[in-house]
């Protein structure tokens, strides 16, 4: 595989490959697919052994903080290790939940690092994100932000992040306290693109999610939402050189100037190969990127 580019991510000073591994697809049933303990250890040794030095997990992502600790804690110099907490501990909400509950008390969050700390068989967390974007009210209700540096100040985390959406993203960033930001973006989900610079603007490093799943139709799949800002937006037209839609995406998001790390999940090697690839090419030409805005502005996929 070709060597990654990286970037340093914002004030931690660390320098992450653009592409990092979102191992959400390592949670299993039954919010997942099944996977087996083989399939596991083959991503994870790939990805590391492919030169991605940049993991994110959860306590919400079932089995996968487990078999990170099972099958990478022996190459633990090797990654940036990011998990999140807020996340309930102790028990397993009913799957059939759209989203899992979330409790930012001090008992709840240093329970969740606890868990992670012995799930991931590690001494420390690069980052701990805050889960779930809460209200800086209920971070402030809860004294959040004093647990988050006290478990810094332990050395059971090195930097303190919040996966954060809108309308409370800005508020997060106004805040201060949060060395790294987890925001969700692609060609077709481009309301943060703004938000994304602002972020950057104050130093935070910048995790992008959702660069890839959930900005390319596949060839195979072309119904709803998805399917319907892409066509209107023409960006078929904009592929060149027998390049994919999935490429195109991750190109249009490796575009952003403020991006640091993209996570992109699969448990599909030769998938991650062909992730790899794409960011080998680096980000689309000027001129493509430009006229993919406009097309998508013109299709309602822009910044609020």
């Amino acid at each position: 595989m070709p060597d990654i580019a990286k970037r340093t991510l914002g004030r931690t000073g660390m320098d992450v490959t653009m592409m990092g591994y979102g191992a959400m697809e390592l949670r299993g049933a039954p919010r997942g697919r099944e996977i087996t303990q083989q399939q596991a250890n083959q991503v994870l040794n790939t990805v590391l052994d492919s030169g991605i030095n940049f993991i994110d997990t959860s306590i919400d992502y079932g089995q996968s903080e487990e078999l990170i600790g099972a099958f990478i804690a022996n190459r633990r110099a090797d990654y940036f290790l990011a998990s999140k907490c807020g996340c309930l501990v102790g028990e397993t909400p009913d799957p059939s939940r759209q989203r899992f509950p979330h409790v930012f008390t001090r008992e709840n969050i240093v329970a969740g690092v606890e868990q992670s700390l012995r799930r991931l068989k590690t001494d420390y967390l690069d980052l701990v994100q805050v889960h779930a974007s809460p209200s800086k009210a209920v971070l402030e209700e809860n004294d959040t932000p004093r647990t988050l540096q006290d478990l810094k100040d332990q050395g059971k985390v090195r930097f303190i992040g919040m996966s954060g959406t809108l309308p409370h993203l800005l508020d997060h960033i106004a805040m201060g306290i949060f060395d790294v930001f987890q925001i969700p973006y692609s060609a077709l989900q481009r309301e943060h693109e703004t938000a994304i610079s602002e972020a950057a603007q104050v130093g935070a490093g910048i995790i992008v999610r959702g660069g890839a799943a959930r900005g390319a139709p596949s060839e195979g799949h072309q119904e709803g939402d998805t399917w319907d800002v892409w066509q209107q937006a023409k960006l078929d037209d904009l592929l060149e050189d027998g390049m994919s839609r999935m490429e195109f995406t991750l190109r249009f998001t490796f575009s952003h100037p403020n991006l640091h790390t993209n996570i992109v999940g699969t448990i599909n090697p030769e998938h991650l190969e062909g992730n790899v690839s794409a960011l080998a090419k680096g980000a689309l030409p000027t001129d493509v990127y430009e006229e993919a805005k406009r097309r998508l502005a013109a299709a309602g996929s822009k910044p609020k």
